[in-house]
């Protein structure tokens, strides 16, 4: 199963696909652990992405692509992947369904954490006071939000179009959410 856990910066799309990962043996393809990963490595991808992601600014679509094509042979081998953070562009799910259709496979399901942009700020601001992470700080975030809503909103439609599009209260408790991201994987 290919899965796509679609919603803001701070939805609780990582909790979701750790969760995910233990009870159905799935790989999480989080692009921005991947870039956080070659940020910390030094290399020349990570110079690259650092300031960007520090910005909140979107890495190019070609980086990110990359970077999920590179791992798609893990995800095969395992349960199925997860999806988190990719695709954010009509382009980028476009390219998915190429990559995926040349290895026999298709997207499955999306499923969309529907949350609140204030809770989300509030949520952020606490998570960057606990972790520091540079990425996090409120301006960043408040430009990642921005950006999210510009640029990936088209994704809903296209994927409610092609079926897949399925919405979960994100503002609920962790174990409500996963409770419908289940009764969601159950009927697919």
């Amino acid at each position: 199963m290919n899965l796509i856990l679609f919603g803001p910066p701070a939805a609780g799309k990582g909790t979701q696909a750790k969760r995910l990962m233990e009870t159905r043996n799935m790989v999480q393809l989080s692009t921005g652990d991947m870039l956080r990963a070659a940020i910390a490595s030094g290399s020349e991808l990570g110079r690259r992405v650092e300031g960007v992601m520090q910005r909140g600014e979107l890495v190019t679509d070609e980086i990110v692509i990359a970077l999920i094509e590179d791992r798609l042979p893990e995800s095969e081998a395992s349960g199925g992947a997860i999806f988190d953070g990719f695709p954010r562009t009509v382009a980028q799910a476009e390219a998915l369904d190429v990559m995926l259709k040349g290895r026999g496979a298709a997207i499955d399901l999306v499923v969309r954490l529907k949350v609140d942009d204030e809770a989300l700020t509030r949520r952020i601001a606490g998570r960057f006071a606990e972790s520091g992470r540079p990425d996090d700080n409120p301006e960043s975030f408040r430009v990642r939000l921005d950006a999210y809503n510009a640029q990936t909103a088209p994704l809903i439609p296209y994927y409610a179009d092609a079926g897949k599009l399925v919405e979960i209260d994100g503002m609920g408790s962790i174990d409500e959410v996963a409770s419908g991201i289940d009764r969601a994987l159950s009927s697919d």
